[in-house]
């Protein structure tokens, strides 16, 4: 599949959203990525992730970690194509952190894996969360990178597909000085 095949299946599947967002990140978009469409056929997620696998940049690898919640199902997948043992992070208080039981080994190679990156700020806190923990991250796979490019994690970063999709902080953004569309917050700490 090529880029163009990947965008076609996220608009017939309704990935691609319209409106007024509030992004995990803060920053406010006139687009929004929800993946969940997509993650709810097997068939296709196993596809994604089979191409976004053979993009992983070191095939040494011991581990799957990735951000709660968005991330949970694609890096679950990665871990299973990969062969090796997959775990999240969720935020407790506020902050990233390993919880049930979870640990990271001294000295694993691990790759995190992300559904949606814009910032980039969940997979930076994962990336700290498996530095504590005396892991070594060997690069980031996502299946869609909104920065095109421009997130930069100081490891190898693949993506299935890169695109730039505009967001704002609250002050600068247009949708909000307009006024007449309310912003909503999709996804796992939001809205659906």
């Amino acid at each position: 599949m090529d880029q163009k095949e990947i965008f076609n299946l996220f608009q017939e599947l309704g990935v691609l959203k319209e409106g007024h967002f509030l992004l995990t990140s803060g920053r406010h978009s006139d687009k929004y990525m929800q993946m969940a469409q997509l993650l709810q056929y097997p068939k296709h997620t196993e596809k994604l992730c089979r191409i976004l696998a053979e993009k992983v940049p070191e095939k040494e690898i011991d581990l799957v970690i990735s951000p709660a919640v968005g991330g949970i199902i694609v890096g679950y997948e990665m871990s299973r194509i990969l062969g090796v043992r997959n775990i999240f992070c969720e935020r407790e208080n506020g902050k990233m952190t390993l919880r049930r039981g979870f640990q990271i080994r001294p000295g694993e190679k691990v790759l995190v894996v992300e559904d949606v990156v814009t910032t980039g700020g969940s997979v930076k806190e994962v990336i700290e969360v498996v530095k504590e923990n005396g892991g070594e991250v060997i690069g980031v796979c996502v299946l869609v990178d909104r920065s095109n490019g421009k997130v930069d994690f100081e490891v190898p970063f693949q993506s299935l597909i890169s695109m730039e999709l505009e967001s704002y902080d609250q002050e600068s953004c247009p949708i909000c000085k307009e006024g007449n569309i309310p912003v909503i917050k999709p996804g796992s700490r939001g809205l659906r």
